[in-house]
């Protein structure tokens, strides 16, 4: 198969010329007229050489060179810079930045295909790397998406030892993702330095959210869970704000494993609302409480005009603390009109404990009571995989 070359210039004349003279010498060329374009044709086409201008409106090719190096999908393509700058110190940049070769216009035919040609003997070839679109083909994960109408409800307590829980009973590939950048806890909960593969995801460009790149901003925990961890900056929250991106993360994060357990936080704000479609279940976590009720009733109603099946939607009753106002099991399910999946009995020693091993209670207290009802809550979920 003919080797694919990326021109990327905002001169429709150099697209022209140089697309077809290097036609003719039996290459396959495809063409972007822009910066943002040429990135997108870059992770979804995968070329075995960029040919790239410097000078470009909005985005020039240096910014293009260094999200193309920070992407994994191309973080080794070999890139050709192609301007008209002749100053040393652009193509100083040019290198810093992740170039690998630098040509300025005008250049002779010859001179050209010769550099094309030496860059591409010493580049990997593409049938090495897996396509994307056939990765995301081969496998579909299955994702849970936990959430509750208010906050304090340990809606990422939960969700982490579901994960957990999942990983234990089918010994398959398990993904945690924190999902509300700003408020996030288990990296420190687990002892995991901070991280900003969330912030980076949300930051990029939607195209920028490659299998690859998702896949590389996975951290190893080791419960065996694989980890995306949302920071814990405050001000990182206006990130939620990138609902295309969501959309995006979700997707590439359900290509990497069978299960994939998101943590959604509070309340339905537009990410959610997005993400949630997506989700094969949703879990809910209440505590016996009637405001805490009330609000869970309406976060139902609301996930169900998301034309959400409520067959989909799972209620978990998470009494944290032992309290005499605290209703039962069969008094929450009635005043909430919706069927309980399952309760947690409060614990709190026994997540302490977890929390001292920066650990899950599924790894730590595996047998105990609060353990075995994790289990249990995974062992239903697996069956519904399967009936799916």
């Amino acid at each position: 198969m003919a080797e694919k070359i990326l021109i990327v210039d905002d001169d429709v004349d150099t697209l022209r010329l140089v697309g077809l003279m290097l036609q003719k010498i039996g290459y396959q060329i495809s063409a972007a007229s822009n910066g943002e374009q040429g990135l997108a044709k870059a992770f979804e086409e995968r070329p075995d050489l960029i040919l790239l201008d410097v000078m470009m409106p909005d985005m020039d090719g240096y910014e293009v060179t260094r999200r193309l190096r920070k992407n994994p999908a191309t973080s080794s393509t070999p890139i050709l810079m192609f301007t008209a700058k002749t100053q040393l110190d652009d193509k100083v940049v040019g290198f810093e930045v992740g170039a690998d070769d630098y040509l300025t216009k005008p250049t002779h035919p010859t001179e050209l295909q010769s550099h094309i040609k030496a860059l591409l003997a010493r580049a990997p070839k593409s049938g090495e790397v897996a396509d994307i679109k056939t990765a995301l083909a081969e496998k579909h994960g299955y994702v849970i998406g936990v959430l509750s109408a208010r906050g304090g409800l340990g809606v990422t307590t939960v969700a982490s030892n579901i994960a957990s829980a999942l990983l234990t009973s089918t010994q398959d590939d398990v993904i945690f993702a924190e999902l509300v950048p700003g408020q996030g806890t288990l990296a420190m909960d687990l002892g995991v330095p901070s991280q900003t593969g969330l912030n980076e995801i949300l930051k990029g460009s939607v195209v920028e959210v490659t299998r690859e790149k998702v896949a590389s901003s996975l951290v190893s925990h080791s419960s065996g869970v694989k980890l995306l961890l949302a920071s814990e900056q405050p001000k990182d929250v206006a990130l939620t704000a990138q609902v295309k991106k969501y959309e995006s993360l979700v997707e590439r994060l359900a290509s990497l494993a069978r299960f994939v357990v998101l943590d959604l936080g509070a309340g339905l704000p537009e990410f959610s609302q997005a993400v949630l479609p997506m989700c094969s279940e949703k879990i809910i976590l209440v505590e016996g409480s009637i405001n805490t009720i009330r609000q869970t009733k309406l976060l139902i109603d609301d996930i169900a005009n998301l034309k959400v099946d409520r067959k989909t939607i799972g209620v978990v009753l998470n009494n944290r603390t032992r309290s005499e106002s605290q209703l039962s099991l069969n008094q929450v399910q009635e005043k909430l009109g919706h069927s309980i999946l399952s309760s947690l009995t409060p614990a709190p020693e026994i997540f302490s404990q977890a929390l001292r091993a920066q650990n899950t209670v599924i790894v730590t207290q595996p047998l105990s009571v609060t353990g075995q009802q994790f289990v249990r809550i995974a062992e239903s979920i697996l069956e519904r995989e399967k009936a799916k």
